[in-house]
Formats: structure tokens, C-alpha cells, sequence
């Protein structure tokens, strides 16, 4: 089986005399052809590192919340592994008026088109099962079933695709907090033009575009 998981950077507002409000918003997935082991045990690994140097428990992995060096060697370690990453990033000062009132509507489909690219680029036989696990960004059980439902539907009747989909917190799925970190890193290269992360994992991407040029 293989194993596709997703986060996002940045923020879905666009309102930006407010602070806070990011100029882009990205959207990153992170596909394993067989088992996701490998990168379960890289997040376990960190974790075990920072434990036994800071003598303490350690939550959930945050890119935003790490040292530089931390971030640098999950960065690396994933960069290592058989894996291949994605992500679509949005100047937001060019959505569509229309688009802006509908985030949830803008947020399904770009996981829909990076979900589409996957098959197109024939990066997954439609024949081989896929799960798919989305790091959990709304608390409303009604819009998360809506996300499912959507692409769901897309990958069948586009691709006839066999997919599993669900909705899980980072602490539920520690492979999320390994996407996390690659999502943060292209974050903070568009919004802060820093690409000194990104740089770490860049032979392993093969889909990287903007969705309003």
C-alpha cells in the first residue's frame, strides 16, 4: 500500500492590513511508495534525541517551535529515505474574489489537484491501494467529511483510484509531523525568502507550482 500524507503552511485569510495574515499558502504532500516506517522512525528518532538532551518529555514535533539544528537533521534524515514530495503554493493576493469567501471550497480543491498530479504523473499505479491521511486543520466534523467525500470522489471517478482518506491529529500519525516540517520549509521559502531548508530536500521534489501564476 502505499502512503500519501498532507499538510498545509500559512494561512487561509485575506484580510492583509491585519498582522499575522501570510501572503502565501501552501499545501505539501509527502508520498511513500511501500511502508511508512522509515519515517515514523525518523520523527521517533528526533524525539528520543531532544528527550535525552533537554532531560524532558517531548510533545509533538512543530517545525515553527524547533532549533535550527533540529529542523536540519529531520530535514536531512527524510531526504534520505524513498520518498517523494509535492506542494502547491498560493500568492493569495491572486485568488479569485469569489474563492476568498469559500476556504474550504479553495482547500479541497488544491488537495485535489496534488492528489490529481500524483496519478497524472504516474508517480502511483491507479491499481495500487492508496491511504491518504490529511493533518487535521478544522474541529467541524461536517467539513471534514466534506473533504473526504470530495476526493473521494474525484480519485474514482477521475482515475479509479483506490483510496483510503482520513482526517489525523500529528500526535495520532507521527508521519505528519515529518510533513509538517517540509511544508513550514517551503513556507518560509515564498513568504520569508529563506530556501536554506528547503534546499536540504529539494532532489526529492517533483511537483512544485503555483496555482494562480
Amino acid at each position: 500500500m502505499a502512503h500519501i500524507f498532507l499538510d498545509e503552511s500559512g494561512d487561509l485569510g485575506f484580510d492583509f492590513s491585519k498582522k499575522g495574515t501570510s501572503k502565501f499558502f501552501i499545501v505539501t504532500l509527502l508520498f511513500i511508495e511501500n511502508s511508512k516506517g522509515p519515517i515514523e522512525k525518523i520523527v521517533k528518532k528526533t524525539h528520543s534525541e531532544l528527550a535525552n538532551k533537554f532531560k524532558r518529555r517531548i510533545g509533538v514535533l512543530h517545525s515553527v517551535n524547533e532549533r535550527l539544528i533540529t529542523r536540519q537533521r529531520l530535514l536531512r534524515r527524510v531526504s534520505e529515505k524513498d520518498c517523494t514530495i509535492m506542494t502547491i503554493y498560493l500568492n493569495k493576493q491572486k485568488v479569485f474574489t469569489h474563492l476568498q469567501d469559500e476556504k474550504q471550497v479553495l482547500y479541497n480543491y488544491v488537495t485535489n489537484i496534488l492528489l490529481d498530479r500524483i496519478f497524472i504523473k504516474r508517480i502511483v499505479s491507479p491499481e495500487k491501494p492508496i491511504e491518504f491521511i490529511a493533518s487535521r486543520r478544522e474541529t467541524n466534523k461536517f467539513l471534514n467529511e466534506n473533504f473526504r467525500d470530495y476526493l473521494m470522489r474525484q480519485v474514482k471517478n477521475n482515475h479509479k483510484g483506490i483510496i483510503k482518506i482520513s482526517v489525523k491529529t500529528p500526535a495520532e500519525e507521527k508521519c505528519l509531523q515529518a510533513v509538517d516540517f517540509l511544508s513550514w520549509s517551503f513556507f518560509r521559502k515564498y513568504e520569508k525568502g529563506d530556501d536554506s531548508y528547503y534546499n536540504i530536500f529539494k532532489s526529492k521534489i517533483v511537483e512544485e507550482s503555483p496555482l494562480f501564476p
